[in-house]
């Protein structure tokens, strides 16, 4: 009797789960058993890895063997843990050196003649492998998205035989190197629009302080214009940033740009999406949108048109940064750190306060539009704007560009600097006693937040977020104290309180 461990990755929900492939041969009637919970695609390994074996030029052990995968109360699904079990086989029956196995991780598909294939979310496996300082064997597809991990040590190999020839020190497999970076796709730039100099600014404001905005305002107006060019102000990702994102994706089964993946995600569902398309889920739960969009931006576009339900889901994970999904049988935690901008129409035909077009909509049909997008969802919206149509002479008159999102750009990195050095991250999570200390007013600060509050009948989230909002532009201006003029542009961007407060 022989007994060996090869270790693989597994992805289960968010994370590259640790599986050791527990491989036990002994004598009896010839047999092939998967133990460890394993789906449909893991189940069929047990062919893909005996062909791949006898192709190889290997002998498949004619005896009873048992592989158990774990842990056992942990479902398995997909192809990765092929290669990992091909050679438990192999080093059980002794036809590879079982100590060469320890110290490795590994993910592969195997294909029948023993050829390795790429597989799924392979860059989380990586940055699993780096955190528990173990060396990751990819096919050679995967390996240059796997080497996107500096802290990983990864190595390719085309094929079964060149991963035993590896472990057996006769040919030893290189490091493999990350691709290339390609030089980043044009974003959409602020220059292309012109006039709208509040709205710019507002963009401005939320780009610098991770603020999530809403524009209202007529069809024609811009709205999705800035929207799509919010993108290009933001900061560079971190390293670990574009990681986090780049693995997210994978998971949910896009293929990554090896040469692209330090770019912000931009993602702008289609109001007819359900609630698990947003969040996440199914069966085995993956990524929804607000996760595609970690350290991103999601847009939604014409927001009263989603459906109320899927709407309300979003109110947890914009204050939290993430999104638990719970099954019957696991719960799984994705992480969700976007930046919400969405837009929407004053009313259902969308012209109401619009000069050049007449509105025929009654204030029942307004007042039920308006109401789709419910008081919680929009009290965690810091900015509300008014997008107002601009003349057609006026425009016609401005003929120069306006300033461009390289421009904006750097003063919005310049305040994320100040506000990472003064607190370690944006005034959009500042909370408790951090924002108490830095977004402290003086008596005249005070006094016109309190009357604001009086007026409009700010709720507590709303006061703070105010606080917030006033102290990012505060950082645009340098980062001293909060103004009172600071807090006047603040307070003006509570456009949906005004509104209530004036019903």
């Amino acid at each position: 009797m022989s007994y060996a461990i090869a270790h693989g990755r597994c992805i289960h929900g968010g994370d590259a789960l640790a599986v050791s492939v527990e491989v036990h041969i002994a004598n009896g009637l010839p047999g092939f058993t998967l133990v460890g919970l394993p789906e449909t695609a893991l189940r069929e390994s047990r062919e893909r890895v005996r062909s791949a074996i006898v192709n190889s030029g290997f002998e498949f052990p004619q005896r009873r063997i048992t592989v158990n995968l774990a842990p056992g109360d942990v479902p398995k699904d997909g192809t990765r843990l092929d290669l990992a079990i091909a050679l438990g086989i192999l080093a059980a029956s002794g036809q590879v050196p079982a100590a060469a196995l320890a110290g490795i991780e590994l993910s592969a598909e195997l294909a029948l003649d023993g050829t390795l294939r790429p597989v799924h979310a392979t860059l989380a496996a990586a940055i699993a492998a780096a955190a528990a300082d173990r060396e990751l064997l990819v096919s050679p597809d995967d390996a240059p998205v796997a080497a996107l991990v500096s802290a990983a040590v990864v190595r390719a190999a085309a094929s079964l035989g060149a991963v035993a020839a590896h472990l057996a020190d006769s040919a030893p497999l290189p490091r493999a190197i990350a691709a290339a970076p390609v030089p980043a796709t044009p974003r959409a730039d602020l220059c292309d629009i012109v006039g709208q100099l509040g709205a710019r600014r507002a963009l401005e404001v939320a780009a610098a302080g991770g603020h999530n905005l809403l524009l209202v305002g007529p069809p024609g107006t811009g709205k999705s214009m800035l929207a799509e060019r919010l993108p290009g102000i933001l900061p560079p990702l971190r390293e670990e940033e574009a990681l986090a994102s780049a693995a997210l994706h994978a998971i949910a089964g896009h293929p990554v740009d090896a040469g692209r993946w330090r770019e912000r995600a931009f993602r702008a569902p289609h109001h007819s999406a359900s609630a698990i398309a947003l969040v996440g889920g199914g069966r085995l739960p993956r990524p929804g949108e607000i996760s595609l969009a970690h350290h991103g931006v999601l847009f939604l576009d014409e927001l009263p048109e989603f459906d109320r339900r899927s709407l309300e889901v979003l109110r947890e994970p914009l204050e939290s940064g993430r999104v638990t999904i719970a099954r019957a049988a696991r719960s799984v935690t994705f992480p969700a750190e976007f930046q919400l901008v969405a837009a929407m129409n004053p009313c259902p035909c969308g012209y109401d306060g619009d000069p050049r077009h007449e509105c025929r909509c009654t204030p029942d049909r307004i007042a039920r539009y308006r109401a789709r997008v419910s008081g919680p969802l929009a009290e965690r919206i810091d900015i509300h704007l008014t997008v107002a149509r601009q003349a057609l002479d006026a425009v016609h008159r401005t003929c120069a560009p306006g300033e461009p999102s390289a421009a904006v750009r750097a003063r919005v990195i310049a305040a994320r600097a100040l506000q990472a050095t003064r607190q370690g991250g944006t005034n959009a999570r500042l909370d408790g006693a951090a924002l108490r200390t830095h977004a402290a007013l003086d008596d005249a600060g005070r006094a016109l937040l309190a009357r604001a509050a009086e007026r409009l009948a700010l709720s507590a989230r709303s006061y703070h977020k105010v606080l917030r909002l006033a102290r990012t532009i505060a950082d645009l201006d340098g980062g001293g104290p909060i103004t009172t003029a600071h807090l006047g542009e603040a307070i003006g961007y509570r456009a949906l309180d005004r509104a209530s407060a004036a019903r």
